[in-house]
């Protein structure tokens, strides 16, 4: 547990003792059904991942339990990083092109102004 001063860390693996390491689940603090649900369809996507799925332990938690369990021995923290580089690649499209849109708008209301 963090003491005064610690910073609790924002991921942690949870594995049961003589599990491989095609089955895990992680632990993310600070997080809920937003990055839960977003990043278990990218980790879903993978065609190595038998299971993903994710639990809300209580709502007045601001953590989630987000288990994967992989074929083929694959760790299972692969498809996790994968999941979350692709999140964020589709994250940084979505932010551009609002970005790109918002520039366009205000291009064309300057244009009416003049």
């Amino acid at each position: 547990m963090a003491g005064n001063g610690e910073k609790k860390p924002t991921l942690e693996m949870v594995q049961a003792d003589g599990a491989d390491d095609g089955c895990v689940t992680f632990v993310l603090h600070e997080e809920d059904h937003t990055l839960g649900n977003s990043l278990r369809y990218m980790v879903m996507k993978n065609v190595d991942v038998d299971f993903c799925g994710y639990s809300i332990t209580h709502p007045s938690e601001s953590k989630i339990n987000f288990r994967i369990q992989t074929r083929g021995g694959v760790v299972a923290t692969e498809p996790l990083r994968k999941g979350l580089n692709e999140l964020t690649e589709v994250c940084q499209h979505v932010l551009n092109t609002f970005q790109a849109r918002v520039d366009e708008f205000r291009e064309k209301q300057d244009q009416a102004m003049e």
